[in-house]
C-alpha cells in the first residue's frame, strides 16, 4: 500500500499498510471523551507532527505509549506522536527517540543460537530496519509485558541494512523527518505481523525477520507468529492486550470542509467488550485474511462503473486515492497528482465487504492547492489524489484507499482476524 511521499514541501503522504510538537486549537466531536472508570482508550491527536520535524504533517492521527525496560517501572519513556495506522501491525519506534538508558536496558531478541534479532519492513517508497527488542508496552490503561518492539535506525550490529532489505526499493526512512512520526502502532486486521509466511525462512512478505552475529545481518530466520509470550513476530499490540484484544475503534469528530488547526479523538481498545467500545447499529463488512493472495484487509469499492477489488480503509493513508479523470488534476509545482477542482466534488463509491454488505457513501474531494493555502492546518478532510498521475512508473492495484479523512466524524472498528467481535468473527471494518 501506498504509504509516503513528499509534496509541496511540507506535505506527507502515509499509509501503512507507515516527540513533542503540535498545537493549536483542538475540536472535539460528541461521544469521543467515555466514562472516567474505564481505561481501555487512549486520545488521539491529529495535528502538525513530532518536535524536530521540519515541516508541517496534514491528516496523520497521533497517540502517545509509554515503553518500560522489562519488569522496570521506573526505567520508563513516554513517547507522543506515534501514528495510529489501521494498515500495518506492530510497534515501530525510531531509535534516536529512545533515551540511551532505555534503549539499552531494552532486552533483544535471540534466535535460537543467541544472536539477536532484526526486522526489515517493506513500504511501497521505502523500508525501515532496526532492531527487534523486548519493552514492557503501555497505552491508555492497557499494558503488554515484555512485547516485541522494532526499534527503528539502532546502532551496533544492526548499522548496516542487509541488501536483502534495502533492494525492495525506495529510501531507508530511519529518521523522525523521513518517517514523519516518532514511530507508528499497526492495530490493523492480522494478529501479528507476518503470521505464517514469515514462519519458515524465505517466506515472502512485508516483514522478514534477520539474525544478527557480529558480522552483521544477512540470514533470513523463521518466527512463529505468538500473539502472547514468548513472542517471536511483532504482534498486533491490540490483539496482545490480556482483555479488550478482538479490536479497536476509533473515533474521530467531523471537520470543516475547509479544514482546521488540529483536532483530538479516542482510541477505543476491543469490540463489544466493555460498555464504551460496542457497534450499536453500525454495519460490519468483513475483509480478506491473511490466507488472501492479495493480502489481508481488503475490501471492494465500486466508482464510476469501476469494481476496485483491492480496496481498503486506512488511517494510515493522509487522503483519498483513487482515479477518476473527470477531477480536475492540480497544475501548480509540487502537487503533481493532487485534485484541484474549481469547487468541491461530490463522488459516491460503494464500499462492499466480502460478506456482500455494501453502501454508498459521499465525499467532498476539494481544491487541494487551495487547502494547502492555509500552512497552520492539520485537518484536510477533502484532499484527494490520483496515483496513475502521482506516480506513473508504478503499477497501481485496482483500489479505492479511504485514508484519515474517510474516519472524520465517523467511528471506524478494526476487527483482528480469528477473533470474535460483538458476535462476529474478524476480520472487518465497521462503520
Amino acid at each position: 500500500m501506498l504509504r509516503r511521499f513528499l509534496a509541496l514541501g511540507a506535505f506527507v503522504l502515509l499509509a501503512g499498510c507507515g516527540g513533542g510538537g503540535g498545537g493549536g486549537s483542538s475540536s472535539t466531536g460528541t461521544g469521543t471523551t467515555p466514562p472516567a472508570a474505564v481505561q481501555n482508550y487512549a486520545t488521539v491527536t491529529v495535528d502538525q507532527g513530532p518536535a524536530g520535524l521540519g515541516y508541517t504533517q496534514d491528516n496523520v492521527a497521533y497517540v502517545s505509549v509509554t515503553l518500560c525496560a522489562p519488569g522496570s517501572t521506573t526505567n520508563c519513556q513516554t513517547i507522543d506522536h506515534v501514528q495510529v495506522d489501521t494498515g500495518s501491525v506492530g510497534l515501530r519506534i525510531i531509535g534516536s527517540v529512545l533515551n540511551a538508558s532505555l534503549l539499552s536496558a531494552l532486552t533483544s531478541e535471540t534466535d535460537p543460537t543467541g544472536n539477536p534479532v532484526a526486522e526489515c519492513y517493506q513500504y511501497v517508497d521505502g523500508y525501515v530496519f532496526g532492531s527487534v527488542r523486548q519493552a514492557d508496552f503501555t497505552i491508555g490503561g492497557e499494558k503488554v509485558s515484555s512485547m516485541p518492539v522494532n526499534v527503528i535506525g539502532d546502532t551496533g550490529v544492526f548499522s548496516t541494512v542487509p541488501s536483502s532489505c534495502s533492494s525492495g526499493g525506495g529510501t531507508n526512512e530511519d529518521t523522525v523527518p523521513d518517517f514523519g512520526a516518532n514511530g507508528i502502532i499497526g492495530i490493523g486486521v492480522t494478529s501479528t505481523d507476518c503470521g505464517t509466511i514469515c514462519e519458515s525462512a524465505g517466506g515472502e512478505s512485508a516483514a522478514i525477520y534477520y539474525d544478527c552475529p557480529s558480522s552483521g545481518c544477512s540470514t533470513i530466520i523463521g518466527r512463529a507468529a505468538n500473539t502472547t509470550a514468548p513472542f517471536q513476530q511483532l504482534p498486533n499490540p491490540v490483539a496482545a492486550m490480556s482483555t479488550d484484544n478482538n479490536g479497536s475503534i476509533l473515533m474521530l469528530p467531523s471537520a470543516p470542509a475547509a479544514g482546521e488547526v488540529s483536532m483530538s479523538g479516542t482510541l477505543y481498545f476491543g469490540i463489544g467488550t466493555e460498555t464504551n467500545n460496542g457497534l450499536g447499529s453500525t454495519k460490519i463488512y468483513t475483509t480478506t485474511g491473511s490466507e488472501s493472495a492479495n493480502g489481508p484487509g481488503l475490501i471492494t469499492a465500486t466508482l464510476n462503473n469501476q469494481t476496485l477489488n483491492e480496496s481498503y480503509i486506512d488511517s494510515g493513508t493522509s487522503l483519498y486515492t483513487f482515479v477518476d479523470t473527470s477531477i480536475a488534476a492540480c497544475t501548480e509545482s509540487g502537487l503533481n497528482g493532487f485534485y484541484c477542482p474549481a469547487s468541491p466534488v461530490t463522488i459516491n463509491p460503494t464500499i462492499q465487504g466480502q460478506n456482500g454488505v455494501s453502501t454508498a457513501v459521499q465525499i467532498a474531494i476539494d481544491n487541494a492547492n487551495t487547502l494547502f493555502q492555509n500552512t497552520t492546518f492539520t485537518v484536510l478532510p477533502g484532499l484527494g489524489l490520483n496515483p496513475n498521475v502521482a506516480f506513473p512508473n508504478t503499477a497501481y492495484p485496482s483500489s479505492f484507499a479511504f485514508g484519515l479523512p474517510f474516519f472524520y466524524g465517523r467511528s471506524v472498528a478494526t476487527a483482528i482476524e480469528g477473533r470474535n467481535a460483538a458476535g462476529t468473527a474478524g476480520p472487518y471494518f465497521a462503520f
